[in-house]
């Protein structure tokens, strides 16, 4: 069906969220809004999608979580009502008045429980509010797909063993787990602007989701300046959504796009986002920088290369990563100079965790092909080509190598 794939999108988060809740079991949850989704599939051709999609998903996949705590529940004589009232009991605490209100942003902060490692807290939170599959949530954690299908079972097994309770942490643990929180958003943004598979280059309900859930998090913590940092950020990217590719889905790099089409008010907004931010000392602010000064230079000539390489620089003195030092190369590279760029790039060109992504060999074909190596350029485009998912990234790829390869 044309738009159950949209829906799927955009329904599968807030319906998991609102069933967990409900049942206070993420397993649960999880299945019986793919149960929903199903029977969507099956009666949505023949009698017409429903005028509210997300309320009747959400509906049937009630009913079909009921079905399931009654088939499971193995105290005779049990109504389903009480083994349900045994489950609010345990999931949400009536003397806290939590001020998250939003059924996704509660999932999130619930999945930040500390008894789960990092990339497990991501993953999980990737599959249940964003409904990513494995293998999108594997390319933007840099693993394979084995390990993030066993990370995701092993931390919902530990939340369903180990009785971990689906709710809100109090107002002091808040703190703690925003970090983690912090990161679900925005990778739900990333995946959404820089889709790693798929026909399409850019996922508009992840990119609104991720801009929502972050302006949702700076007004339950209006004092944590790094939510908006990250606020700033996603701004500031989702600005130019709409110059990435042109209209025939085609992607377009950043300095062939036409600038005047980028949205002004949404490039303010998040100019005075970040203005909120300074003084946040965690990654995002840096990043948001770069954001800004990309967005405010009048052209690709007249970017402030040094000011982005300077922010670049303060990011890899927090988080060091290899996809960090990558782009710092492509800032080095205008700064300094292409050779100066691969010089840099070189530095990282052994890091295993790179190993399944396409970003290496991109940035070293771009940097070879700009310094005018195109020879040079062929094979690093065509291994990028060999690993990327994204079929507009593919077809990009394929339009770099014939340039490269010349009549």
């Amino acid at each position: 069906m044309s738009h159950l794939d949209s829906v799927f999108r955009r329904e599968w988060g807030p319906a998991v969220a609102a069933i967990a809740r409900w049942s206070g079991d993420l397993t649960v949850a999880e299945d019986a809004v793919q149960e929903a989704f199903t029977e969507a599939l099956r009666t949505w051709p023949r009698d017409g999608m429903p005028d509210n999609a997300g309320a009747w998903v959400v509906t049937v996949a009630r009913n079909r979580a009921r079905d399931r705590l009654r088939r499971e529940s193995v105290r005779p004589g049990k109504e389903l009502a009480a083994v349900v009232d045994e489950i609010r009991a345990r999931t949400e605490r009536a003397d806290v008045v939590h001020a998250v209100r939003d059924d996704e942003l509660r999932m999130m902060f619930t999945c930040a429980h500390p008894a789960l490692d990092r990339y497990s807290q991501l993953a999980l939170t990737l599959r249940l509010v964003s409904g990513l599959s494995v293998n999108e949530i594997a390319r933007a954690l840099l693993l394979s797909d084995v390990a993030v299908g066993q990370r995701i079972t092993r931390a919902k097994s530990k939340i369903r063993h180990a009785r971990i309770p689906l709710r809100v942490p109090s107002a002091e643990q808040l703190p703690d787990r925003t970090p983690h929180v912090l990161g679900c958003i925005y990778s739900v943004f990333t995946e959404g602007y820089w889709s790693t598979a798929g026909p399409s280059a850019i996922r508009d309900e992840l990119c609104d989701e991720g801009v929502r859930l972050a302006g949702e998090l700076t007004s339950l913590m209006p004092a944590e300046r790094e939510a908006h940092a990250l606020c700033a950020l996603v701004t500031l990217h989702d600005a130019r959504r709409r110059t990435r590719v042109d209209s025939g889905g085609a992607l377009v790099p950043l300095d062939e796009q036409d600038r005047s089409r980028w949205d002004t008010v949404g490039i303010a907004r998040g100019l005075r986002r970040l203005e909120q931010a300074a003084g946040s000392t965690g990654p995002y602010l840096p990043q948001a920088v770069i954001a800004a000064l990309h967005a405010t230079a009048p052209s690709w000539a007249e970017t402030d290369w040094a000011g982005i390489c300077r922010a670049y620089d303060r990011l890899l003195s927090i988080f060091d990563s290899p996809v960090v030092r990558a782009n710092r190369a492509v800032a080095v590279g205008f700064r300094d100079g292409y050779a100066a760029g691969l010089e840099a790039l070189d530095a990282i060109a052994d890091d295993a965790r790179l190993g399944r992504s396409s970003l290496l060999p991109t940035i070293r074909a771009d940097l070879l092909r700009r310094a005018g190596r195109s020879a040079e350029a062929l094979p690093w485009y065509r291994q990028a080509l060999a690993v990327t998912g994204s079929e507009p990234m593919k077809e990009f790829l394929r339009r770099r190598i014939a340039e490269c390869a010349g009549p």
